[in-house]
């Protein structure tokens, strides 16, 4: 293609711009993403780092689903609930907290609108949280299962993988517990350490019976959230806790769904596909810009909002088209949901591609995970994507492993 000519007989012009991009942002090593002062404290420019590693980019206000009102994403999912108990009487919401409105406010007002009964806490006990909600659904009921934290779900991971996953086939699609939505805050915040920075999606897409699902915004996590739990399969809704109060949106009032499995294309391009889902498209979209005004090279974004089962067909036919392919995401590289979509592209359309297939993904150790100011630094940036390769193919993606 086009982009990768121009790639190959520009390289050195493009080594130039990349270092002019990450001028003052990166150490020697590539990893660090702060600065420090002569007096040794942190510039404001790391602080807004340490915030946040990417600016929320608003979708626009849609227009298909009645009248809309500003909420951030925690309000868009307390929207989705408040809909869900008003219109599904066998409808139960329960979890850590969750009748005081939950560590995030998720589900603030709702036990005083609906009653103690449909709105209630439960022990610290995640296997016991989800098992409840497993016999719940099996009822007949409407069961909506909080985990405080995403990375408080593995003691309820044979409850999930197990039980719920393989309910309906154990039994001869005699019982199901499809009614059964599991939500739980996750991804980093830059300072939540290794208890509350988690990203733990790949752990469970290995297991068929269940729909993982992570929105990037809003109006895309009310809609979602409405589809997990009309599904009549079990589901596990993460929800990017860093967006719960930085993304902020126009959101429809009314109910209304986002089909699950389809992957959004939110930007059209010719020379690279760079696929994310959660925080990381917003750090693409950044990378998308910057990749346009430093290098001309044009991107096309995907969102893949489900990863379990995910939209093959729109990535694919993406990475026909451009020949290149970034996957991001936050969870660390070895096993991570990347390795999955790679080997997918790299089976359906090997012989469109013009480079390897890269990912940009969270350079993790427990030190890291241990000292929060690291954290920052380990997580997938627009400056790192758009750095040179360490591979010596002349693109705008890094390889980190």
């Amino acid at each position: 293609m086009a982009a990768a000519a121009r790639f190959l007989s520009r390289s050195a012009s493009i080594k130039s711009a990349i270092s002019n991009v990450n001028g003052g942002v990166h150490s020697c090593l590539g990893i660090t993403l702060v600065r420090l002062s002569p007096n040794g404290t942190c510039s404001s420019r790391t602080q807004r780092r340490h915030v946040s590693h990417f600016t929320f980019q608003p979708d626009p206000v849609p227009t298909q689903y009645g009248p809309t009102q500003k909420m951030n994403l925690f309000q868009s999912v307390t929207s989705a609930l408040d809909n869900t108990l008003a219109t599904d009487p066998t409808a139960v919401i329960f979890g850590e907290d969750v009748a005081f409105g939950g560590v995030f406010r998720c589900t603030v007002g709702l036990r005083d609108k609906y009653g103690k009964d449909r709105v209630f806490n439960t022990p610290l006990c995640e296997q016991g949280i989800v098992g409840f909600g497993i016999g719940v659904a099996v009822a007949g009921a409407t069961a909506i299962a909080e985990i405080q934290f995403a990375d408080y779900i593995y003691p309820a991971f044979d409850q999930i993988v197990n039980e719920a996953a393989k309910y309906r086939y154990r039994s001869g699609n005699l019982f199901d517990c499809g009614n059964l939505t599991i939500r739980a805050p996750w991804g980093c915040v830059g300072h939540g350490s290794l208890y509350h920075s988690q990203s733990p999606e790949a752990f469970f897409a290995h297991c068929p019976g269940i729909k993982i699902v992570v929105p990037r915004s809003p109006v895309q996590a009310k809609g979602l959230l409405l589809s997990c739990i009309a599904d009549q399969n079990p589901c596990i809704f993460f929800e990017p806790k860093i967006l719960y109060r930085a993304a902020v949106e126009q959101v429809p009032t009314e109910p209304y769904t986002i089909p699950l499995s389809q992957a959004e294309v939110l930007q059209e391009g010719s020379d690279v596909t760079l696929v994310a889902w959660g925080t990381q498209v917003h750090v693409m979209r950044e990378v998308a810009t910057m990749a346009q005004e430093k290098l001309g090279v044009s991107c096309e974004l995907i969102d893949l909002q489900t990863i379990l089962p995910w939209d093959t067909e729109t990535v694919c036919k993406s990475v026909a088209k451009t020949g290149r392919l970034l996957i991001s995401h936050e969870a660390p590289v070895t096993g991570g949901f990347a390795a999955e979509i790679s080997s997918t592209v790299q089976e359906e359309c090997f012989l469109n591609l013009e480079a390897p297939i890269a990912r940009e993904l969270l350079k993790i150790t427990i030190r890291t995970y241990n000292m929060s100011p690291l954290l920052p630094s380990a997580l997938p940036s627009s400056h790192r994507s758009l750095a040179k390769p360490e591979r010596g193919y002349p693109n705008v993606i890094q390889q980190d492993r």
